[in-house]
């Protein structure tokens, strides 16, 4: 009898073992266990590989996984994704098959991620660009974006040393120092951005003037090609943009004219015009967003990325048509960037409607009615992306015309 019963409870503990070995891939922020084989991670694009905006993250995606170690099956890339209910349907089918955690990077998908959270609260969403994880008070939704107005600034650095080159060439004169740039919408992203790309030209050139248009798509060659080429009829002697395709660097190089793109080299298409970009790394966020998944660790609600966490990257500078000491100055503006002595929106360096700024209001915690809710302005400075990771910068400062604003 006692051999019976010993035999029982043997077998008892065998079924209890092999239980307490099978992990599930839920992934949520209260429990670990997700280990690189097993985790299965999900990434929605907005558009694909042709887009330099998403090949961006499409790189930093497999980049992430492969540092992490997880199988290429388990990192499962969804491409051409629009920002409706497409959106939903993809992280729905992502979560459906397994997915962990769930990545977006656009600003139009998050609603639908936010509704996807709601409705699959045992999987992590993330998503790049957006304003509104603070306010939502969902533990398994986030947002992250990166202090890439230093990247611009820093790239502004380099157009103002083209421009004064071109100054003192004779190419231009002192008042013709004038900047064109290709945006996609009004949204704060990209008046943030086209902003201190601005203010990094005239650290450098202060004669430096801007205009600016915009194509109400974030990628559209065609009219990314033709606004560049109407900023360069305009007599605009140095283009850069906010949009994601080869439109205008393609534009530049057939005109002459330097080039500073966005979110990656152009240099294929421009190699006698292109300068250098400015880029978010978002490897660095995935990997730290995954990881937590896997220690069951929570994720920021709000993260920002930075220089120190080698979120902010510029390409190679392409020596051939930067100018002279470009390098050089970069390198000690950047210095100055991450001791604190230098700020990119610092208020004495620009005015708005001709008066010096020491005090806004910005809309931070998003509403429909974009109403402002926070003062960004202290210590001399517009604190961008400190608030909440999303950019908030939307002054409209002198020394830069909207040739448009249907967008």
């Amino acid at each position: 009898m006692r051999k019976k019963w010993l035999a029982i409870l043997a077998c008892v503990a065998m079924v209890a073992a092999l239980f307490a070995g099978c992990g599930g891939s839920g992934g949520s922020s209260d429990k670990g266990g997700d280990d690189a084989d097993s985790i299965k991670v999900g990434f929605i694009f907005l558009h694909d590989e042709n887009s330099t905006y998403d090949l961006n993250f499409i790189n930093a995606a497999k980049e992430a996984g492969k540092q992490l170690g997880i199988p290429e099956e388990n990192v499962i890339l969804k491409t051409n994704v629009p920002e409706g209910q497409e959106c939903y349907d993809t992280a729905a089918d992502l979560a459906d098959s397994g997915c962990s955690i769930i990545f977006a990077d656009s600003f139009g998908h998050e609603d639908y991620m936010i509704q996807a959270a709601k409705d699959f609260p045992e999987v992590q969403f993330c998503h790049s660009t957006g304003t509104k994880a603070h306010t939502e008070g969902l533990d398994n939704y986030h947002n992250a974006f990166a202090s890439i107005y230093e990247g611009r600034f820093l790239a502004g650095v380099a157009a103002g040393m083209k421009l004064n080159e071109m100054i003192k060439n004779g190419d231009i004169k002192e008042d013709e120092a004038k900047i064109g740039y290709v945006g996609a919408y009004t949204y704060a992203e990209v008046v943030s951005g086209y902003t201190s790309f601005f203010l990094g030209a005239r650290h450098e050139c202060p004669s430096a003037t801007m205009e600016v248009t915009f194509t109400g798509s974030w990628y559209d060659e065609t009219a990314e090609k033709e606004a560049a080429q109407k900023l360069i009829d305009d007599k605009c002697a140095l283009i850069s943009q906010h949009a994601d395709s080869m439109g205008a660097p393609t534009a530049c190089e057939n005109a002459g004219v330097p080039d500073v793109s966005y979110n990656g080299s152009t240099k294929s298409v421009g190699p006698n015009t292109y300068i250098i970009s400015s880029r978010i790394d978002w490897t660095p966020y995935f990997v730290y967003a995954i990881e937590c998944v896997q220690k069951g660790d929570p994720i920021d609600v709000d993260w920002t990325g930075t220089i120190a966490t080698e979120s902010v990257l510029l390409t190679e500078l392409n020596e051939d048509v930067a100018a002279e000491g470009t390098q050089e100055e970069m390198d000690k503006v950047k210095a100055a960037l991450e001791d604190g002595s230098l700020h990119v929106f610092d208020t004495a360096a620009f005015t708005v409607d001709g008066k010096t700024l020491d005090s806004y209001q910005a809309d931070v915690d998003s509403d429909a009615d974009y109403t402002p809710d926070t003062e960004v302005i202290s210590d001399g400075y517009f604190h961008e992306s400190e608030y909440r990771s999303a950019p908030y910068f939307d002054l409209r400062i002198d020394g830069i015309t909207l040739m448009d604003e249907a967008y």
